[in-house]
């Protein structure tokens, strides 16, 4: 597991956070994500939301036209309605149907009178193609006579003609009337039935063919698109109107259309080639469905154009956003790199040169620094040569020597007055933190400097070390506790001034790992014997490997001073612990990796200030 997290922690840094990249390519990353996933969003939300828009506007259109056609054709076939009831009540067809049924065939005068008034209402309306009374027992009177080639008696095994209402309300179909030369009519049929208004027992059947006309001039009024078509249902899914009027009384081919539920209104796609976009709506007067129907293509045309607008203006925006993100970047860049290449240059002991400060922002301010950082190196580095040449005309002992030149005491009295003055703004700024941290590192440095004793007490040297962890806490927070473990015997033993601080610093920089849990410092104090102690600085962090373990206990055990800057202080520490107290002391280290790190700092049992000492 640990190592899987590790490998991923490895693959996020490389590959998300670019960690090995140029700089430019990380701004080009950062910019694209922080434009191309907007615009992109915007984009595709626009379309989004105006292809929504459009098609409930078109819904709704429709929905209204589908409404307007409704109402036109519910009062249309209303009048027929009452022309059928004209029929019905005029006093000799009353009359005509309260004869017997079988007497009825048999009067020739009351049938010719029954042809006069069903023609004299065909003739009131243009649009009315037939009227038929058909009689239970099969007697038919119709207005085409001999023109009718269809057998009027056939129409009692048409699909429609037994589910007339026997409450005496209509009905409407579709039909079509086959007249002489093959001549075919398509009518809608109004059905009523026909009742003896003696016995009020069924007689017949009274039907009114109504021809297209008006109906076609209500539907070529309709303008839904260029594709568009409109057409009507009847309650068991047969067509009453259609364009193609083959297909009129026929069962609707697509099963969505004669499986819709109730609901008065609605919309859908149906399941052909062209997927047309249909609206319909319910005719509760008439038991019919009204519909609209499109091809979704002719739809989503102006969508697509509306999408191709929205495609153009998105690059149109990357293209110039790109563009002026370009030049931002350049003059962001261009003089970090100027600052990169002085640097190297610095690398190679060029301190002659200075970079070009171009402007006041954070990298101007980051340039100036370093000018004056590269120029008091210099400085220093001229004081450090001129140093050395006077400490070679001293004539002291080499042990002393070589003592302080491992304790490498410099006198910054500099830093030390630039930390009070640092300590004095954070009060007057009410930081009282950078002020604390100010004031002990001041502190640290004061007690490195304030004498020229090379040894302490350890009660001295743990304060200190106190103070140099409290500083440490402002860093890492709550990442570490502390814990001292010293017992009062051992307060005034005698120890190498500045000698626990470097091995407690040792513990930040191998007890820290990837997994940010907390770590624990333990300092403690043991006797061993009765002429020695062990001072143990224990901490529970992620340990040393056991290659550079191998390589610092080598070091230690050389007699050289000679480190090339790495482990100096803990080799700093036991080489002058071996210089005060013997080659028999000095530092150990114990190392599991994972669990914790010991280092061991062995040293003889006497007390500070003993006579004899200096002071």
């Amino acid at each position: 597991m640990k190592k899987r997290w590790r490998n991923f922690s490895i693959f996020f840094r490389k590959f998300i956070l670019l960690r090995n990249q140029s700089l430019l390519t990380k701004l080009w990353v950062l910019s694209s994500i922080l434009v191309i996933f907007p615009v992109l969003s915007v984009g595709i939300i626009s379309y989004k939301l105006s292809s929504d828009k459009l098609e409930e506007e078109f819904r709704e259109s429709s929905q209204q036209i589908i409404e307007q056609v409704e109402s036109h054709i519910e009062y249309y076939l209303q009048d027929f309605e009452i022309a059928s009831l004209k029929i019905i009540s005029s006093p000799h067809f009353a009359h005509f149907l309260k004869l017997e049924t079988e007497n009825i065939g048999n009067n020739q005068e009351f049938t010719e009178a029954t042809r006069t008034i069903l023609k004299a209402a065909e003739y009131s309306r243009a649009d009315i193609s037939n009227i038929t009374v058909i009689l239970d027992n099969d007697q038919v009177i119709d207005t085409l006579g001999l023109e009718n080639y269809y057998p009027a008696t056939k129409i009692k095994d048409e699909y429609w003609y037994s589910s007339v209402p026997r409450n005496g309300m209509i009905m409407l179909v579709s039909r079509t009337l086959k007249l002489k030369n093959n001549n075919e009519q398509p009518v809608i049929s109004l059905a009523r039935r026909l009742y003896n208004p003696k016995t009020l027992e069924p007689v017949g059947m009274l039907i009114i063919d109504i021809n297209f006309r008006r109906i076609e001039e209500i539907a070529n009024k309709v303008t839904i698109s260029k594709n568009g078509y409109f057409f009507i249902l009847d309650a068991k899914g047969h067509y009453v109107y259609h364009s193609d009027y083959s297909k009129l009384g026929k069962k609707v081919e697509f099963d969505q259309l004669s499986n819709l539920k109730t609901e008065e209104d609605g919309y859908g796609l149906l399941d052909n080639d062209q997927q047309d976009f249909f609206t319909y709506s319910l005719s509760q007067n008439l038991g019919w469905r009204f519909f609209t129907a499109v091809p979704y293509g002719d739809l989503t045309e102006s969508i697509i154009q509306i999408g191709k607008t929205i495609t153009w203006t998105i690059f149109i925006a990357l293209f110039f956003a790109y563009l002026i993100g370009f030049g931002f970047a350049d003059s962001m860049i261009r003089p970090i790199r100027r600052l990169q290449h002085f640097m190297k240059e610095v690398e190679t002991g060029n301190l002659n040169g200075r970079v070009k400060v171009e402007s006041t922002d954070e990298i101007g301010q980051l340039t100036m620094g370093f000018n004056n950082t590269v120029e008091k190196l210099s400085n220093l580095l001229e004081e450090i040569y001129i140093s050395k040449l006077k400490e070679t005309e001293m004539n002291l002992k080499q042990k002393d020597i070589e003592l302080r030149m491992l304790q490498s005491q410099i006198n910054p009295h500099f830093l030390y007055n630039s930390l009070e003055t640092i300590r004095g703004m954070a009060l007057e700024e009410n930081q009282e933190d950078i002020a604390c941290m100010s004031s002990s590192l001041g502190k640290l440095l004061r007690y490195n400097l304030k004498n020229s004793s090379l040894t302490v007490s350890l009660g001295e040297e743990i304060k200190f070390c106190e103070m140099y962890l409290q500083i440490q806490k402002f860093r890492f927070e709550d990442r570490f506790e502390y814990m001292f473990d010293i017992p009062e015997w051992a307060m005034d033993l005698k120890v190498v001034k500045f000698s626990m601080q470097p091995l407690v610093e040792n513990c930040f920089k191998h007890g820290f790992d990837q997994t940010m849990r907390k770590m624990k410092i333990i300092l403690s104090v043991v006797k061993i014997s009765e002429f020695s102690i062990v001072i143990r600085i224990l901490d529970t962090g992620a340990g040393i490997q056991e290659d550079i373990l191998n390589e610092i206990t080598k070091k230690i055990e050389q007699t050289t001073t000679v480190s090339n800057g790495i482990n100096i202080g803990i080799l700093n520490v036991h080489q002058r612990i071996s210089y005060l107290f013997g080659s028999e002391y000095g530092i150990t280290i114990q190392s599991t990796q994972g669990v914790e790190t010991a280092v061991d700092m062995h040293l003889p049992i006497r007390k500070a200030y003993e006579e004899g000492e200096q002071e």
